[in-house]
């Protein structure tokens, strides 16, 4: 029987389940025999809708359980990933989390294109409302959380992220960029945290 809990990988702003770490991801939960055990949707825009998709998700697969569930988020993913941790009680790895996309999005307002396909992406002005209400000020039980954050984040400010998740398991990397293009040196870290027993 395949160990450990679901997995559910949130990607990032005008990204996709094609993205670079969520394809490292899947390729290393398959190679461990638990590929069947990952989800990993595509977030709409709107991330009320997103939220609604992924609280759908996890009715289905995984229950409510703290130990049936581990979240992985990068980026906005992120964001949302601690939200979701919060309201569920379970483990979440932050991968260079937007911690207040209130400010980084307002300029993203508008119609463009996903990273990974052609199809219009449109970030409307009330989605900025929707991220708010998302909006997580403190942590509580921060022994839940994993931070990756890379001071080389070009998008991001790993200082913001490093003082939000205060008590947390961090791993902060020197260098590297918001993609974290050695990300496969860190999977097997992440992964172990996820899977490791709150109950041991």
């Amino acid at each position: 029987m395949n160990a450990g809990p679901y997995l559910l990988y949130l990607h990032g702003f005008r990204s996709s389940p094609k993205s670079f770490k969520a394809r490292v991801v899947h390729q290393r939960m398959a190679q461990l025999g638990r590929a069947q055990q990952l989800i990993c949707p595509q977030l709409p825009a709107s991330p009320k809708a997103a939220m609604e998709l992924v609280l759908n998700l996890v009715e289905r697969h995984a229950g409510k359980g703290e130990n049936e569930l581990a979240i992985v988020g990068s980026s906005l993913g992120g964001f949302y990933a601690t939200w979701l941790a919060e309201r569920f009680g379970c483990r979440a790895v932050l991968i260079n989390p937007s911690v207040d996309p209130l400010k980084n999005l307002e300029h993203h307002v508008g119609v463009t294109t996903a990273w990974h396909s052609d199809e219009p992406f449109e970030f409307k002005r009330e989605y900025i409302d929707e991220l708010a209400a998302l909006k997580v000020e403190r942590i509580t039980r921060p022994e839940r959380y994993f931070l990756l954050a890379a001071t080389g984040d070009e998008v991001l400010d790993y200082r913001d992220m490093v003082a939000h998740y205060p008590g947390a398991k961090q791993h902060v990397i020197e260098g590297s960029d918001h993609a974290i293009p050695e990300f496969e040196q860190y999977v097997d870290e992440v992964l172990d945290f996820c899977t490791r027993s709150d109950r041991a």
